[in-house]
């Protein structure tokens, strides 16, 4: 275990460090808030090419990738953040009623304390410093907890994090399992966990020893409506896009396709083509096409490739942790790739009668962390919004709802609980204090 900070600091010894700090309430003024942030951005933009170096040897991740989905997305966050912070932090008045004439009442931001933010391996710059960022600007201490499966990226983080930030204030701890446990044992004023629901269940249980609030970024399979008479070339550019981004190791991924047994055929060469308009006949040669995090997830996902008929790609290479864009087609509902999250490149194509069916398919699943829909039939979009659940919706283009800094990500259900993404982030890492002023004359 290393942390930012003292060296050989136990967890217990990080987390009284900074309750002593965020006690001092220096961690509330405005200008350190926005200080911090300045000192980050400075960081993602000096020394980015050193995390996205880091990205590549954890993932296969070209720099170009590395710095449109971590880097300068998260950029994006801060500078949405600091011209809006001053504003958002403003006290917002609340009317009182009659027998209260004379008194004033408003609400206002308190910061929460320490929060803790343990991050994911498959974006762990982007997702473990876009909450921090929150963290921040809401003028909390914070622990990052990075990925151990992201060895390169945790490391990388750990050194640079010190070097710009108040290290009375941010520390890093990193570490497995058992850093991780000892963290979860101590009294955090918020915990901000991406990943899996197995773990997810063990930071809640952990959280509630302390009634600490948890916000929970989880996953689930994100499904894809595709309806009859769309123009699939340009579906599957965008399908084949979102899916196999990262090698699909993405949260809100595209997971599976419902469309009807008319459209599927047609669809299914549409992403053959699509996949090789993207990535050339052989992805193992492309730059822009990554690998599998680890053996393990490898070995998964080879279990996977027999679950239907290979329209496109199914190679795959344990040396270099290597699979091809895959898409599946005549998959059955209950084959092996729709009994888990996927989360790799390989996409199933499921055949649904209709809207009807692919609604009743949706709901008798798990929430989805996010819904995807092709269609330009108003009622269509209409019936998905009010008759399914997820915890966000995308129509006509996969994975750019992330994107949007005013709109909220998170999860429902098994997907997860709370969300976070501009001032989202603020109210997550926030206490949203009632104030009552009555006069004593």
């Amino acid at each position: 275990m290393s942390a930012a900070g003292t060296a050989g600091e136990t967890p217990a010894e990080v987390v009284a460090r900074l309750r002593a700090t965020f006690r001092t309430g220096r961690t509330r003024d405005l200008a350190w808030r926005t200080g911090q942030l300045t000192r980050l951005r400075a960081l993602l933009t000096e020394r980015g090419d050193e995390l996205a170096e880091a990205l590549e040897a954890d993932l296969g991740k070209s720099r170009k990738e590395a710095y449109r989905t971590e880097i300068d997305f998260t950029v994006r966050e801060i500078d949405h953040t600091l011209e809006r912070l001053a504003g958002w932090l403003e006290p917002e008045p609340a009317p009182v009623p009659a027998v209260l004439a004379g008194a004033t009442a408003h609400t206002v931001q308190d910061p929460l304390g320490v929060v803790l933010v343990i991050a994911p391996w498959n974006y762990p710059v982007q997702l473990l410093l876009a909450p921090v960022v929150g963290a921040l600007a809401a003028g909390n201490a914070v622990v990052a907890k990075p990925s151990e499966m992201a060895p390169a990226a945790s490391a990388a983080v750990a050194r640079l994090l010190p070097l710009y930030l108040d290290t009375d204030a941010v520390a890093v701890v990193e570490g497995a399992v058992p850093e991780t446990t000892a963290l979860l044992a101590e009294r955090f004023d918020h915990i901000f966990y991406t990943g899996n629901g197995t773990v997810g269940r063990i930071v809640m249980a952990a959280a509630a020893k302390h009634l600490t609030p948890v916000t929970l970024e989880l996953g689930g399979k994100s499904p894809v409506f595709v309806d009859r008479g769309t123009d699939l070339k340009t579906v599957a550019a965008r399908l084949a896009a979102g899916k196999f981004l990262n090698a699909g190791q993405t949260c809100v991924a595209p997971d599976y396709v419902l469309t009807d047994p008319e459209t599927a055929p047609a669809l299914a060469d549409a992403l053959a083509a699509a996949v090789e308009g993207q990535f050339g006949r052989d992805a193992s040669t492309s730059p822009e096409y990554g690998r599998i995090v680890n053996e393990r997830h490898f070995d998964r996902l080879v279990g996977l490739l027999d679950s239907g008929r290979t329209v496109t790609g199914g190679a795959h290479d344990r040396d270099t942790k290597y699979i091809a864009p895959t898409v599946l087609a005549d998959v059955s509902p209950d084959s092996p790739v729709m009994g888990e999250e996927i989360f790799g490149p390989v996409l199933p194509i499921v055949t649904v009668d209709g809207l009807d069916e692919a609604i009743g398919f949706i709901n008798d699943r798990d929430k989805p962390l996010a819904l995807y829909a092709f269609t330009q039939d108003p009622s269509v979009r209409e019936r998905l919004l009010t008759e399914t659940s997820s915890g966000g919706v995308g129509l006509g283009l996969p994975l750019a709802h992330l994107t949007v800094s005013d709109l909220p990500f998170g999860g429902v259900g098994e997907s997860g609980m709370g969300n976070y993404h501009g001032r989202y982030s603020l109210e997550t890492f926030s206490h949203r204090k009632a104030v009552l002023d009555t006069p004593l004359g």
